[in-house]
């Protein structure tokens, strides 16, 4: 396996005029996504604010783009993964040629104000200190859930890159473009961060976690909560397996 610090990356040129986009994925995020947008739009960096509505049955885009954003809409619902794509490909558009590539900065649609929080992610990026940085989320509130998602992830994480995450399923992350690139395709569904984290540390990029004071709508102990759970656990396991079996490939042929 590569060194993970094998690609600490160089502080890109021109850093302090460094822009970044704020990539929001939602569905049916109407009741909390103006003020996520609003929020976002105060980060320092952030020049674009990006809302990929996933197939929302609401009025998700119509609030997002009154709230400042500029929103692409998916005609049916294709999950997280779909939805980050679709924004970092837009961003790509949007960015120029003469320019570095913004700096792209996922924030969940149902932060509401905290999303303002997701700034500290910026600057061990923007300096170079690492690709990618991944948020740390004080408990929440109404959390009914017993860590066997995130106890799974993470070990299957140190098991095939040597480095444990506290929080292996934050969804709060920036990082340059070419991690972004490097880390796809990316696995679907809840799998998405647990995927996104052992591709690049088995190619050598350099991944932090830094505490952020994010609130967001946290899963009970109703059953919709444990559905949900159930999901990310089948979802995480998926590409865990992926990974192991691309790792004792690579490990064979001498190329992992």
């Amino acid at each position: 396996m590569p060194d993970p610090v094998a690609k600490s990356p160089r502080p890109p040129a021109g850093r302090h005029r460094q822009r970044v986009a704020a990539i929001i994925p939602a569905k049916d995020e109407s009741r909390r996504i103006a003020e996520t947008v609003r929020a976002a739009r105060a980060i320092p960096h952030v020049d674009l604010v990006l809302v990929v509505d996933d197939g929302s049955d609401d009025n998700t885009q119509d609030v997002a783009r009154e709230a400042g954003a500029v929103v692409v809409r998916h005609s049916h619902n294709r999950g997280k993964a779909a939805a980050m794509e679709t924004g970092a490909a837009v961003v790509g558009m949007r960015d120029v040629a003469d320019r570095a590539a913004r700096l792209l900065l996922f924030i969940d649609g149902d932060l509401s104000g905290s999303a303002v929080n997701t700034a500290p992610l910026i600057a061990p990026v923007l300096e170079g200190v690492a690709d990618i940085a991944i948020a740390l989320l004080p408990p929440q509130p109404g959390a009914g859930g017993r860590g066997i998602v995130v106890g799974a992830a993470r070990r299957g994480i140190h098991r095939l890159t040597g480095w444990t995450p506290t929080q292996p399923l934050s969804g709060m992350r920036c990082m340059t473009r070419q991690a972004f690139e490097a880390a796809t395709p990316l696995a679907r569904g809840w799998g998405v961060e647990t995927g996104m984290t052992i591709d690049l540390l088995r190619q050598g990029y350099v991944a932090v976690e830094v505490p952020c004071d994010l609130r967001h709508r946290a899963s009970g102990t109703d059953l919709k909560g444990q559905m949900h759970r159930a999901a990310q656990y089948r979802d995480v396991q998926m590409a865990l397996a992926a990974r192991r079996t691309r790792a004792a490939v690579g490990a064979v042929t001498g190329r992992g």
